[in-house]
């Protein structure tokens, strides 16, 4: 693809097209979370294994207590006790009756569960003053059953559901490798945090607020600074592509004189897919491949580096983390007050912040600045899309959440 701007859905397509998952890492449970599904994941056993009770209680036949009373007791011999995982078996028969603490195996011969505040207890028998409840019984598989669907392959693992499929039978699952994103901050005036400042000069934050990201989303940063040169960019690259899966280059996306970096990956052998697209703020940004792995060339304003990496590069490093469906996620809101657009062959992207009125979600955008203060208190992104150039206040529209 070789045109010099292209619209902001194709570049997202081409982009996800481009990409293939990286291979896959077999892990624990704990280590699961927060990776990857590589596999859809079944239910290995029955959960409870067998039925047990969901309360302390006793444990009778229900068709012997039918009509219980406290003024007419149903007297049942009492004839032990059964606990949570114990392994002693008792026989609950005519006119006995046994009591089951919660999560207890329910005894054979019973059918019900009798909660212990409605039964008097004495030596050798007890009196039953109600009625026995059957929800008082976790069925054998209620929980989960053997072959149940859990996971589906590309879905991130969360906490809960790591308890799930230890519950489920497993021990260990199989994951999508996490990417290593080599990320180069270019440009004569930055200066890495850390050092001292001079005049004229100024600390690099767009590395920093990607690499932020990449750790936000599982991934592992290893940041490079690099000036204006194009023989240094070029050993930075390749020294970089030599140990990470996929590359990010922060400023130099541009036609300026100091705008090195399409230059140097072309004489590098990059397979261009794009370079710059339709879209605002973040119309320079450009992807390819370097020896298999995948570029983005991200521009170096703030808001346009990241725009352009939550829009493009994200869900493409998404995509090589194994997700299903790459890229932020979505809720349905109102806007606050009008936004409109350049052109009505962009797509137009907004920073914002979300409100709840009543129960409604509330999208307000933000003033449209060059600096990294204006959004630093965004939540929400929504868009003018290709083909319009104004939505109207309190239309309800799909808008991202940063999260």
């Amino acid at each position: 693809m070789t045109g010099t701007k292209i619209g902001f859905p194709e570049a997202l397509r081409l982009t996800l097209e481009h990409i293939t998952p990286l291979t896959t890492d077999t892990v624990s449970l704990i280590d699961s979370v927060g990776r990857i599904a590589a596999s859809d994941l079944t239910a290995l056993v029955d959960s409870p294994s067998t039925n047990t009770s969901r309360k302390d209680g006793y444990a009778v036949r229900s068709h012997e207590i039918t009509g219980a009373t406290p003024e007419n007791p149903v007297r049942l011999r009492y004839i032990g006790v059964m606990a949570a995982g114990g392994e002693n078996t008792i026989q609950v028969t005519t006119g006995t009756t046994v009591r089951v603490l919660t999560g207890a195996r329910i005894p054979e011969g019973a059918d019900a569960v009798v909660s212990e505040e409605f039964v008097r207890k004495g030596t050798h028998e007890v009196q039953i003053e109600n009625s026995a409840a059957p929800k008082n019984i976790l069925s054998k598989g209620s929980d989960i059953s053997a072959g149940q669907s859990l996971v589906r392959k590309g879905c991130p693992i969360t906490p809960v559901m790591a308890g799930l499929l230890a519950v489920a039978g497993h021990s260990v699952v199989p994951v999508f490798q996490r990417p290593i994103v080599g990320i180069i901050a270019t440009g004569d005036e930055i200066i890495e945090p850390g050092n001292p400042l001079p005049a004229g000069k100024l600390y690099a934050s767009n590395i920093i607020t990607l690499a932020g990201w990449c750790r936000q989303y599982g991934m592992a940063p290893q940041l490079a600074f690099v000036p204006d040169e194009a023989d240094t960019i070029s050993q930075t690259l390749q020294h970089l592509s030599a140990g990470t899966d996929a590359l990010i280059t922060s400023g130099g996306a541009w036609t300026g004189d100091h705008d090195l970096v399409a230059t140097v990956l072309g004489r590098l052998g990059w397979q261009k897919v794009f370079h710059r697209i339709r879209m605002g703020p973040g119309k320079a940004v450009g992807f390819g491949t370097l020896l298999g792995k995948p570029v983005f060339v991200l521009p170096g304003g703030p808001p346009s580096n990241v725009m352009a990496f939550l829009q493009i590069a994200l869900p493409g490093l998404q995509a090589l983390s194994g997700h299903a469906n790459p890229g932020l996620p979505w809720v349905k809101a109102g806007l606050g007050s009008d936004i409109s657009g350049g052109d009505r062959d962009w797509t137009d992207f907004f920073f914002g912040t979300l409100s709840s009125d009543s129960g409604v979600t509330v999208f307000h955008p933000m003033m449209k600045r060059s600096r990294l203060a204006s959004i630093a208190g965004a939540t929400a992104i929504a868009a003018i899309p290709e083909g319009d150039d104004h939505l109207p206040e309190g239309m309800v529209i799909d808008v991202q959440i940063l999260l």
